[in-house]
């Protein structure tokens, strides 16, 4: 249970972490660096969601299970992508109002972070326990990162104060800790939900990557760059996963 609650914790507050690097920078970021980010999270996740959830859902549960929990995980992020208005923090231009923009973008975010919650919650209550479920956490951590300092960016150019921004977008990654939770118990007490469970997550991480973070990381032409990014992340994600 404190290993659970504490990879969940920490793989929640990693959007904290990211936000705190804009208390120490200027209210700007090229957009290379951004898309190189965007595009190094998602190999992490690339490599996390097909070497390490479904690869697990698969022994323990078989194809159907794996199926189904992925077109869940898929169906869920699709619900919520079509009820929470999207806005790309990319790509957006100025002209909307700070408190209307603000309250959507800090709304999806904090909803579009509860399944990767249940991801990491999931994973711990597989039959590799900690070894999945830490792997999970990084991968997730990782990904979690550069998300909160681009929120906290977002809210530094809509003139809020940087302390501010770094508090509420640290907030925002704070759900995962209770969708975690509430994914290892669900899980974990009823075990035929662990294949689902890992399936779900792997099928969320899924849709994030292609809908989200490639098509972000290649909307400035820096397609090459975010292309050997995206492969480096992998690469490092399957070490990671071949290490330990």
């Amino acid at each position: 249970m404190n290993e659970v609650f504490l990879g969940t914790t920490l793989s929640a507050m990693s959007t904290g972490l990211g936000a705190l690097v804009i208390l120490f920078i200027g209210g700007s970021i090229t957009h290379r660096w951004r898309d190189t980010l965007l595009a190094f999270t998602a190999g992490i996740m690339m490599a996390a969601s097909t070497m390490g959830l479904i690869p697990e859902a698969l022994s323990i549960g078989g194809f159907v299970p794996l199926a189904i929990g992925v077109f869940l995980g898929v169906f869920t992020l699709t619900i919520l992508e079509k009820n929470i208005p999207h806005i790309d923090l990319e790509h957006t231009k100025k002209g909307i109002e700070f408190d209307e923009k603000a309250m959507l973008i800090i709304a999806a975010i904090t909803l579009h972070n509860i399944p990767e919650g249940l991801s990491v919650g999931v994973s711990y209550a597989s039959n590799n326990g900690g070894d999945t479920g830490n792997l999970i956490a990084f991968a997730i951590g990782l990904q979690n990162a550069p998300e909160g300092f681009l929120v906290a960016l977002f809210l530094v150019n809509q003139k809020i104060s940087r302390f501010k921004a770094f508090i509420v977008s640290t907030l925002t990654g704070a759900i995962e800790i209770v969708s975690g939770l509430l994914g290892y118990y669900l899980t974990n007490y009823i075990a035929f939900l662990v294949p689902y469970g890992l399936a779900f997550a792997a099928g969320a991480m899924l849709f994030i990557i292609y809908k989200e973070l490639i098509p972000e990381s290649h909307g400035d032409g820096h397609e090459r760059t975010s292309t050997y990014s995206f492969i480096i992340g992998l690469l490092f994600m399957v070490l990671l996963i071949d290490l330990f």
